[in-house]
């Protein structure tokens, strides 16, 4: 029998993209006593001693044709939106934003120019959330242009909210309402195409322009944590909304270890989503739980915390956690019970 050497080859969107870091990271160690929280959770977590509080760490590369278009992108958003997704993962751990790194490549396509409007959007995210940015890189790219950005943080260590705290009985909150990033981007598409084929067209975009301004400049939710602070609030867990509201309770219930009931009716949505959600024949709780890119915060509480929250009217209850053997599931309008599963944006 001759042996079959073809080296295995495993296409990557097999995997996904969380399964993909596990695969690759499983075989680190943390050895650093520096290291409070390693990957697995929306920003590491460092202790270096003498200081009284934990620093905060993430990083996000954005790259044209994959996370960002400029047919449609104005670089002054882009360098604000490349800036905001980060904070809004150092808000997600509870933290306070305060310094970034900005590193990009370019391709000869750019002029100085282009880069001065998009660290114009850089500098102004900076300034509206009080970070500092103090350090890069740059370099050249034969495809395009790519950011990363790195954003650093700082919290006390009791108030840091990962994702593997929630226990049954907790309520699931959200902040603000969902799915209108997604529909930005579809009205953005749309248009894109009827430039296409007619480069004369003067679209009407002011009946999508929360939409849009949803898409093309998110805010991270900076203000959710001094008022959680304000109310005397910890949360028990808590994740920003990047890749849909179902993908991330479902990433809270692996990191926590347990299971969910999400109400369909409870889901906060703007009404220009809807009336868009009906133009584009869309259901408007699939956008809201597989559209993305909304950068709000979703975080589990303590029951007895409700009466803190309960009068704010821009976070809404629209869930509890339950025992794993439970499952995780969506409570229809018809009170029919289904799995809920991750259908949002997947990397690869």
């Amino acid at each position: 029998m001759i042996e079959d050497k073809t080296p295995q080859r495993t296409d990557l969107a097999q995997l996904g993209e969380f399964p993909l870091i596990k695969h690759l990271t499983k075989g680190f160690a943390i050895g650093q006593p520096t290291t409070h929280v390693g990957i697995g959770d929306d920003a590491a977590v460092l202790d270096f001693s003498g200081s009284a509080q934990k620093t905060v760490l993430t990083t996000d590369l954005l790259i044209e044709g994959v996370h960002f278009d400029l047919a449609y992108m104005p670089l002054k958003h882009l360098g604000y939106k490349s800036v905001v997704v980060n904070l809004s993962d150092v808000c997600a751990m509870n933290a306070q934003p305060t310094q970034i790194t900005a590193s990009i490549a370019v391709s000869n396509r750019f002029p100085l120019e282009a880069l001065e409007e998009l660290y114009q959007g850089i500098a102004l995210a900076c300034k509206t959330y009080g970070v500092d940015l103090v350090g890069g890189d740059t370099t050249s790219s034969t495809k395009g242009m790519l950011i990363s950005i790195t954003a650093l943080g700082l919290a006390e260590p009791e108030k840091i909210a990962l994702r593997s705290g929630a226990q049954p009985g907790d309520l699931l909150v959200v902040t603000g309402d969902l799915g209108g990033a997604y529909i930005g981007l579809q009205v953005l598409q749309r248009e894109k195409e009827v430039f296409k084929v007619n480069p004369n067209s003067q679209p009407d975009l002011e009946p999508y322009s929360y939409a849009i301004e949803r898409q093309l400049k998110p805010e991270a939710r900076k203000d959710v944590i001094a008022f959680l602070a304000e109310l005397g609030v910890q949360p028990t867990s808590m994740i920003d909304i990047s890749d849909g509201l179902s993908s991330e309770i479902l990433h809270l219930c692996d990191r926590s270890g347990v299971g969910c009931d999400l109400y369909e009716e409870k889901i906060p949505l703007d009404p220009t989503v809807i009336n868009a959600c009906e133009e584009f024949q869309l259901n408007p709780t699939t956008v809201a739980l597989s559209g993305g890119e909304d950068y709000e915060l979703l975080f589990t509480i303590k029951q007895e915390d409700y009466p803190k929250i309960k009068g704010n009217p821009h976070w809404t209850v629209i869930g509890h956690m339950t025992d794993a053997s439970v499952g995780t599931h969506l409570v229809t309008r018809a009170d029919q019970k289904i799995p809920l599963t991750a259908q949002g944006w997947g990397a690869f």
